[in-house]
């Protein structure tokens, strides 16, 4: 087990802007809010990590609010049924939309994770992290050269009004919140080699574009005596492009900007976050990478070698969670997945068949490769098992789980 790694300067912006936002109740990341429920888990020891694209978002702001606050949404009640069945530790939620008072992830907390779905014991995450992301933020800049500047796609990350497909981090143990780092600002055209294509954007908007397309982050969580890393992120879909293939090139940078962070020293020093600090994740810390990052090993549209970056990282490893649900689909539901070179068993997404994409690979647990696996699964119930209905019901991705035991 190691200790906390020391930082090269103080995070005191980011303490100052945590107290702010406790004390004015928005404006700032939150994180470590305290829910009225015991802490429950495992030993310190053993954690149970696991990344969920549930699909709650909504066209426009607040509208999401507005479905979870009477406690009935359907859509949320299986998303929360399927958290309460895998039960994990430290939970990343891609796509919840995300709002500055944080009150869709405080409802989705109060009226459906700690309320027994169809049976289910309910879960309780006494802390939590989340933080505004790039999507629906205006550049004011005509990116999709549609004539306007205020369109999904002129933001810095495509959405119909900031916060649009967020995320949030869930945790039953502590969040070091002074520790976390964001990297939302952080523009493409810093990251050295990148596939930005300029030709396409112009000088100007080349220039300003950020890399993510939400963000990333590293969120720090104490388990027992280790720091465990928590890299989340949601790399733009390789898709909707034109010629330019500028949402494959970002979501290959996106992807890459980790295998950097990963490397001390002059790989990782153009990378800055939003505090200022500089350089990447100190070497030997324990990790994990966590999301929806839209990339399969060998399908689909990613760029070439895309998901590789971090599959054959020296300090990654690759557990290969399966499911024989995710088998049995790809094999039904025929299309696109019959000529699919990634093994079925590994899908974790349930895409269109005809033409295609077909089912996919594209949601990822990956610790570091020091830590000990215990388990590896993908949450995708075979026909006529218990809880097909909720998985249909909840979103097109699948809850992907590892149980890991730290020393």
């Amino acid at each position: 087990m190691l200790p906390r790694p020391p930082r090269s300067t103080p995070r005191i912006s980011r303490r100052g802007a945590l107290a702010a936002a406790a004390a004015a109740g928005i404006g700032a990341p939150l994180a470590a809010r305290a829910e009225p429920a015991p802490a429950a888990g495992n030993h310190a020891s053993n954690v149970r990590v696991a990344t969920f694209n549930a699909a709650l978002n909504r066209p426009a702001a607040g509208e999401l609010i507005r479905d979870l606050e009477p406690g009935e949404d359907a859509q949320a009640k299986a998303v929360a049924e399927i958290i309460q069945i895998n039960d994990p530790d430290v939970l990343l939620i891609n796509e919840l939309d995300h709002d500055e008072d944080g009150r869709a992830l405080a409802l989705l907390q109060e009226k459906y994770l700690q309320v027994g779905q169809n049976g289910s014991t309910p879960v309780y995450y006494p802390y939590t992290f989340t933080a505004p992301v790039n999507t629906g933020e205006p550049t004011g800049l005509d990116l999709d050269g549609d004539g306007s500047t205020d369109g999904p796609g002129d933001a810095h990350g495509f959405g119909a009004f900031p916060g649009q497909y967020g995320m949030a981090v869930l945790s039953r143990y502590p969040i070091l919140a002074e520790d976390v780092r964001t990297f939302q600002k952080l523009s493409w055209a810093s990251m050295p080699q990148n596939l930005l294509p300029r030709d396409y954007y112009g000088e100007e908007a080349a220039d300003l574009l950020r890399l993510s397309s939400k963000s990333h982050w590293d969120v720090p969580v104490r388990v027992g005596s280790t720091t465990l890393h928590v890299l989340a992120s949601h790399p733009t879909p390789p898709s909707f492009d034109g010629p330019e293939k500028r949402n494959q090139r970002r979501n290959h940078d996106e992807i890459r900007f980790w295998a950097d962070y990963l490397t001390p020293g002059r790989t990782s020093r153009w990378i800055v976050d939003d505090e200022g600090t500089r350089g990447g994740l100190a070497a030997n810390s324990s990790f994990v990478i966590l999301g929806d990052l839209n990339a399969d090993p060998l399908d689909g549209d990613s760029w070439p070698g895309a998901i590789d970056h971090l599959l054959s990282h020296a300090k990654i490893r690759d557990p290969r969670p399966g499911s024989e649900g995710g088998k049995r689909a790809a094999a039904d539901q025929g299309g696109a997945n019959a000529d699919h070179e990634t093994g079925p068993r590994l899908d974790t997404a349930d895409f269109t068949d005809d033409p295609g994409p077909g089912n996919l690979r594209v949601d990822y647990v990956l610790p570091a490769k020091k830590l000990q696996v215990a388990d590896a699964r993908v949450y995708w119930p075979s026909p006529g098992q218990a809880g097909t209905e909720q998985v249909a019901a909840a979103s097109d991705h699948r809850l992907v789980r590892l149980d890991l035991r730290l020393r």
